[in-house]
């Protein structure tokens, strides 16, 4: 995004929409203008659907790989091409019944790294990626972070797109339920290297009695989760799993 300097009135509205705290107000001239930080500037686009600018200064730019990466992270409207996949991450890793992409035994782990105002770079992302591929994880195929990985099995990612920033991505990947403790010592540690903040989810299938794997193995670990746990039916397209194996839990 950039502002044009010619319509701009130095209002300063924009300012206060935009996430990645890209916009400041510069004097030149003797007056005020808006102008758009590119490095800080994640591409969302917010700005501009907001219709903020009662100048209509704000012009979106064409964008060039590898920067088209920050509006395929930050903007919910535009699609990974290689995957088809709008937004951060796949809707299937939350309804596996639908899909049955873990089994009794695994557990599936959702890393959301980024968030609006504190944002991440890819190389940051890189090192929660690094965590979870020495704990064993397979990483979901369809992800767009998992696409531009130049080494999955050592969690390594393109060295041309680490200095992308974006507002937020999600890692998919699944785990063996006994490496679970190691996948999240390596997180806990992967959290003191990155100049940002993340969240893990974990998603556990359900046995046909109500019990839930990934619970009784974070009890006993020692982690207690924030319980913000949803169920998801998976309506609409037939189960993948066998009559009686049950659902997909928190």
């Amino acid at each position: 995004m950039q502002v044009d300097p010619r319509l701009c009135t130095g209002c300063g509205r924009c300012i206060s929409v935009c996430a990645a705290g890209a916009i400041r107000l510069e004097r030149g001239d003797g007056e005020r203008r808006a102008v758009v930080d590119p490095d800080l500037c994640v591409e969302c686009g917010v700005c501009l659907r907001l219709g903020i600018c009662a100048a209509k200064a704000l012009v979106p730019t064409a964008l060039q790989w590898p920067r088209t990466l920050r509006s395929i992270f930050s903007d919910p409207l535009t699609e990974f091409q290689e995957t088809q996949v709008t937004g951060r991450g796949t809707e299937e890793m939350k309804t596996n019944d639908v899909t049955g992409r873990f089994s009794f035994g695994e557990v599936g782990l959702a890393i959301d790294v980024g968030r609006p105002n504190a944002t991440t770079r890819l190389a940051d992302v890189q090192r929660v990626t690094q965590a979870l591929a020495a704990a064993g994880a397979v990483f979901e195929e369809d992800n767009p972070v998992t696409h531009l990985m130049q080494d999955r099995s050592r969690g390594l990612i393109r060295p041309d797109v680490l200095n992308e920033r974006v507002m937020s991505v999600v890692v998919e990947a699944k785990i063996p339920l006994a490496r679970l403790g190691e996948a999240l010592r390596a997180l806990r540690v992967a959290a003191e290297q990155v100049d940002t903040v993340f969240c893990v989810g974990v998603i556990s299938r359900v046995a046909a009695d109500g019990r839930i794997e990934a619970s009784s193995e974070l009890e006993r670990l020692g982690v207690t989760p924030l319980g913000r746990a949803k169920v998801n039916l998976g309506l609409g397209r037939p189960q993948q799993i066998a009559p009686g194996e049950g659902g997909c839990g928190p």
